[in-house]
């Protein structure tokens, strides 16, 4: 009698799985492919029909015919590379919808170059406009931090505040000093520190971290219109280098410029936003009122910081500086409250992700995770240390245990491995941007630009985690190259583990039925190419939801 009880369960649940898996005639079939689909690192497929914005069927190209209709469009990729949509855990998207408008420092590479760029920036707009934008690197002209006086005498009449590409140092001229209050009586703020004249005691034009914020405080807050042109300068460019969603660590006022967007369906890109730690209580109260948004625009992420950078001399380590040994960083936000904000966030159910470079900022930071799980008890919380770049190597195999989130940018390690050593010495950067030992030991690894800190593209990013070959071409090996991975496992970080970073697991990140159909299509296959090939790799189409959103 129970056999035969379970009898109509039994055949109704295989009637079902057979109207499930019965073709139907889709919207769109891709065909003529090379698919990675993510699933497992070997996993292949040859076409893919979408419905509805989702995938209704990936697999081999003999069975994608009972999937054409009459009114399906069929689009022959002619043998073209597809992964899963590319996901960027680690933006400042607004910002640099707003560099890509402004001075670009970054190709600089001398005094006078620098110089130049400003001079002419400042000829172009009306007198007291200011300059901004950056992305200068002083290690590019032999590490000499710029002045005031290098640019004083070509903009006399306008204000200038130009910051370094990791956004932790900015250059004012004479005039935004003077707006800004900032004189050699002015004492370092809490966080930050005024560069002086050691001869004079006077500024010398570079402020570091929260310095930075008393320039930021008297610069005119761009127009709403002028933040909708910049989000939308700032998709086309994602949008061309493959990228279908980004995690943006940014501000109240970001957030409001996304959903404006979304409200005229001017949204091209998925958008996670994240708002600063500090105001998780007023995150809080939009999560009880309005949920976390919907899968285009998504909030619920806070964004603190433990400590600077690397390149500003200003990330926490236990030991000093090597070139600077006076120094062994500093703490960007006071201890104790940052502490609090993490515990109480928390404990409100929102998730935390904070910024940690130095050693001893990523230990600290470890270390009020495990209290904060400890006190508010299991759940899935998904803490994110973005950066995790200089790690002791209890902490490496802490992650995995504590199951915290590795939010990595890998174009960084080519960066700033030029000049990193002599930062901080040869056995400290022995576990400096150690991807290969994160993954062995089991951490979800993830991957981003942290743009406009570094180029938006996840080509780059890939062909950096690699490779590791720096881009003044000193390491052609690779720079610490036991730390290198492979194409699947860098492909994993900006995908599959992205998805994760982000809540997003179950409906994005790899290519299989009933997922968002988000994928990137590629003009070589990156399991065929030389790893030093990949950066020459092009995107040809970007599609979002079954929405072709960029194509060559």
């Amino acid at each position: 009698m129970q056999n035969r009880s379970c009898l109509p369960v039994t055949f109704l649940s295989l009637l079902l799985f057979a109207a499930c898996t019965v073709p139907r005639p889709a919207d769109v079939v891709y065909e003529n492919a090379v698919i990675w689909t993510g699933q497992t690192d070997s996993s292949f497929a040859e076409a893919m029909a979408i419905e509805g914005g989702k995938i209704l069927f990936i697999g081999p190209a003999d069975s994608i015919e009972g999937y054409t209709g009459p009114n399906t469009e069929t689009i022959d990729l002619g043998g073209a590379f597809v992964v899963p949509g590319l996901i960027d855990n680690h933006t400042h998207f607004l910002d640099g919808g707003f560099q890509l408008g402004r001075v670009e420092l970054r190709p600089v590479r001398s005094r006078s170059a620098f110089t130049e760029r400003i001079r002419l920036a400042a000829r172009d707009l009306p007198d007291g406009r200011w300059v901004l934008g950056g992305n200068w690197d002083h290690e590019a002209w032999g590490g000499e931090l710029p002045t005031r006086e290098w640019i004083d005498r070509h903009t006399p009449d306008h204000p200038v505040f130009v910051t370094r590409l990791d956004l932790h140092m900015g250059l004012a001229n004479t005039a935004a000093l003077e707006r800004a209050g900032i004189t050699a009586a002015t004492p370092d703020p809490d966080g930050g520190t005024i560069v002086r004249d050691p001869r004079t005691g006077e500024p010398t034009g570079v402020l570091k971290d929260e310095a930075m914020n008393l320039v930021y405080a008297v610069i005119p807050p761009p127009t709403e219109a002028e933040q909708d042109e910049a989000l939308e300068r700032a998709m086309q460019h994602a949008l061309s280098k493959g990228v279908t969603q980004v995690h943006d660590m940014g501000q109240w006022s970001h957030l409001a410029t996304y959903r404006r967007a979304h409200a005229r369906d001017a949204l091209r890109l998925r958008i996670y936003s994240f708002v600063p730690l500090a105001t998780w209580q007023r995150l809080d109260s939009l999560v009880e009122a309005e949920g976390r948004g919907d899968a285009m625009l998504r909030w619920g992420g806070l964004k603190g910081f433990v400590d600077g950078s690397l390149g500003s001399t200003t990330a926490w380590f236990y030991e000093p500086y090597t070139d600077e040994p006076e120094t062994a960083g500093l703490l960007v936000t006071d201890t104790t409250a940052l502490r609090r904000r993490i515990l109480r966030a928390d404990n409100a159910g929102l998730q935390v992700a904070v910024h940690a470079i130095g050693d001893r900022a990523n230990d600290w930071l470890l270390d009020v995770f495990a209290e904060a799980a400890d006190q508010n008890g299991d759940r899935d919380r998904r803490f994110r240390i973005e950066h995790a770049q200089h790690l002791s190597r209890s902490a490496i195999r802490r992650f995995a245990g504590q199951g915290v989130i590795p939010s990595a940018q890998p174009y960084h390690a080519i960066d700033d491995g030029r000049w990193a050593e002599k930062r901080i010495g040869p056995e400290r950067i022995q576990t400096t941007y150690p991807f290969r030992s994160l993954l062995d030991a089991d951490a979800p690894l993830t991957f981003g630009s942290d743009w406009t800190v570094a180029p938006i593209d996840p080509l780059l990013g890939i062909y950096a985690a690699v490779t590791r070959r720096t881009i003044d071409g000193a390491n052609p090996n690779g720079w610490v190259p036991e730390e290198k991975i492979t194409v699947a496992e860098a492909l994993r970080a900006y995908t599959r583990h992205n998805a994760y970073a982000g809540f997003q697991d179950d409906s994005l990140g790899t290519l299989e039925r009933g997922k968002w159909a988000d994928f990137v299509v590629l003009n070589r296959n990156l399991f065929d190419v030389r790893p030093a090939s990949i950066d020459d790799v092009e995107v040809l189409r970007t599609v979002i939801a079954g929405v072709v959103r960029y194509e060559q």
